[in-house]
């Protein structure tokens, strides 16, 4: 794969989109705009060679976030749970998402 995948996905925008049969990520993540940044490319980084489609929105309002738990800075939510706190390695995000990918067959 080649590094032109390895950006932030803008709001809205996924992933292997025309992977259909592949399940779909929706994914949150909070933060200021640096660290949000951060941890988007980084993701997607992680997560390009899996089978999956990745969708990122992102939350800019700390009292949002504060109330769904957030505490970190940036920090990665999927429906409703919180996958990872602070800016994780590469390695991390991709043992994550290889594990929901597991536990969505």
């Amino acid at each position: 794969m080649s590094l032109e995948y390895c950006y932030p996905l803008q709001e809205g925008e996924m992933l292997h989109a025309e992977h259909e049969e592949w399940p779909l990520f929706d994914v949150t993540i909070h933060g200021s705009d640096t660290e949000r940044v951060k941890l988007a490319k980084r993701l997607v980084c992680s997560v390009k060679h899996l089978p999956l489609r990745l969708k990122i929105h992102y939350e800019k309002d700390a009292m949002k976030s504060i109330e769904k738990g957030v505490a970190k800075d940036p920090t990665l939510e999927w429906q409703g749970k919180i996958l990872a706190d602070g800016l994780v390695s590469a390695e991390e995000l991709t043992q994550i998402f290889e594990r929901l990918i597991e536990d969505e067959r």
